[in-house]
């Protein structure tokens, strides 16, 4: 498994459009977390205004996107991790030099997991740097979060991002391609889940009470918990963070799960 995991993660860092992938989260989060809030144009912090770019807000700030917008990100970036081994023929390959298709699928996993954290570490130094910044601008004091917040605070990111880039491998498992599970992965994140939030649960109680159970509104519900703004998309505190914590990472599971089953099951051409 470690043979497959080096393997696996010299692809990923070699792969120019997971640099891309990056490079869109970090330019979402601080466009829209930071630059919008102190331009002070509307936006997803618009009702805390400036303030809310300051330190004291770097966990909510820093996770507040994994629900939906980098949520996204993720998603695409395990679909790319699974996909692409369909498109060009490489699982074949890789199998016919000896290791078992769990091995290398646990391998693929453990890669994914390293670069989700990264790019969770890379929002949050990049929003350490840019409120650093606003608040010696504004003569803000720099009120830190402790160090327990900031753990429980990439280890929630961790966690929604995982358990997103995992319904990316199952897709690109499932449907074995990239383009199809990435327009479907999309619409779920982006449209479907937030319709069912916004339009469908005021107005039917069943779909209200069933929400609880998904993936998004845990997800928004486990970041607004940890102070992420109600007026970020995806953001609500629908169940307590407890509860959020078990579903989001029970989905992890389940999708990690599915998507090994398919892979070991199935024909791979």
């Amino acid at each position: 498994m470690w043979a497959s995991t080096h393997a696996e993660l010299t692809k990923l860092v070699r792969r120019p459009a997971n640099w891309l992938l990056l490079a869109v989260a970090l330019a979402l989060s601080l466009t829209f977390t930071y630059l919008v809030p102190y331009a002070g144009a509307d936006g997803p912090t618009a009702d805390r205004g400036v303030a809310s770019t300051f330190p004291n807000h770097l966990v909510g700030n820093s996770i507040g996107g994994w629900p939906v917008f980098a949520g996204a990100i993720a998603l695409i970036l395990g679909v790319l991790a699974a996909g692409g081994e369909y498109g060009w023929g490489t699982w074949k390959t890789v199998l016919a030099q000896g290791p078992s298709r769990l091995s290398v699928y646990t391998g693929k996993l453990a890669a994914i997991g390293l670069a989700v954290l990264v790019m969770v570490l890379t929002l949050f130094a990049a929003g350490a740097v840019t409120s650093t910044a606003i608040a010696t601008a504004e003569g803000a004091a720099m009120n830190w979060p402790s160090v327990g917040d900031l753990a429980g605070g990439v280890g929630a990111g961790w966690l929604i991002a995982m358990m997103w880039a995992m319904l990316g491998v199952v897709l690109a498992v499932g449907l074995r391609g990239v383009a199809m599970p990435i327009g479907l992965g999309l619409v779920w994140l982006m449209a479907v889940q937030n319709l069912l939030t916004s339009v469908a649960a005021p107005l039917l109680d069943w779909v209200a009470e069933a929400q609880k159970g998904l993936p998004g509104p845990n997800a928004g519900s486990l970041v607004a918990a940890l102070g992420s703004s109600p007026q970020t998309p995806g953001v609500a505190e629908l169940v307590g963070s407890g509860q959020a914590a078990a579903v989001v990472a029970a989905y992890l599971v389940v999708f990690g799960v599915l998507g090994g089953l398919l892979l070991r099951r199935r024909d791979i051409l």
